[in-house]
């Protein structure tokens, strides 16, 4: 295993904010593994994903660098359930919440939240940005990637899921994170995520009765859902693009 990178200095300009994305065109990014890789090295470290969920990225991080190792942690018991039947000896999985992190300090060379950090609890997302920084080595690096409360698939999802304010918070919760000293911005970018549905049953599935949480659907939403969502469909499926903020940080000296 290398040795960790030397602590870099803290940035000392106003906290980043990714907030008025209208005004910008954005790259689509199709393949997220091949962004994380322009920021960091990923040969050779060991990664802790924290709310890993299926951990897509992980098992193709993995594939691509074997010699390197990811501890996916999740609270879903019917994923993580699911996770724990691939688990090989450089991808394992966990129980545990990412404001507990059941790991010694700078345990880790770098650290994933990709789309998890919004469905934490308001009140433990600071604990968590803590926790994440206390398992790092010094200078080790954070990716979080959250979506922007904008675009036509967010005014689809807020008809049974309106996420603006966990969104909202979770970028404060990384604002502060960074103002406290303890996090240094080493990028940020804005882009656009492809996802798309087959059929709109595969839309409720998956974004409507999702295994971590309970939306409360009875069957006038998920009609008032079809009814937004079926404009959106053509003869290959329905797809959507999804602006994202990306943020790497490193932990301070």
């Amino acid at each position: 295993m290398p040795q960790p990178k030397a602590c870099i200095a803290r940035f000392a300009d106003e906290p980043y904010r990714c907030a008025n994305m209208n005004d910008m065109t954005m790259p689509l990014i199709t393949n997220k593994l091949d962004v994380l890789e322009t920021l960091v090295p990923l040969a050779d470290v060991s990664i802790v994903e924290a709310g890993c969920g299926a951990a897509h990225l992980a098992r193709e991080l993995v594939s691509r660098h074997p010699t390197t190792e990811v501890v996916g942690i999740e609270v879903d018991e019917r994923q993580l359930a699911k996770n724990l039947l691939t688990s090989v000896a450089r991808r394992r999985f966990e129980k545990a919440g990412a404001q507990a992190i059941p790991f010694p300090d700078a345990s880790f060379d770098g650290a994933l939240m990709l789309k998890s950090l919004h469905h934490l609890p308001v009140p433990l997302m600071d604990q968590a940005l803590d926790e994440l920084a206390r398992v790092l080595h010094p200078g080790g690096w954070l990716y979080v990637s959250e979506p922007v409360y904008a675009g036509e698939l967010n005014e689809l999802i807020r008809l049974f899921n309106d996420e603006g304010e966990v969104r909202a918070a979770a970028q404060a919760a990384l604002d502060r994170a960074v103002a406290s000293g303890r996090w240094a911005v080493a990028a940020d970018q804005r882009v656009e995520s492809p996802i798309a549905f087959a059929s709109f049953d595969e839309f409720e599935q998956r974004m409507m009765r999702p295994s971590f949480a309970d939306h409360c659907i009875d069957e006038a939403m998920v009609e008032r859902v079809r009814l937004r969502y079926m404009p959106h469909q053509g003869p290959g499926g329905a797809r959507f693009t999804r602006p994202m903020c990306v943020r790497l940080l490193r932990k301070s000296c």
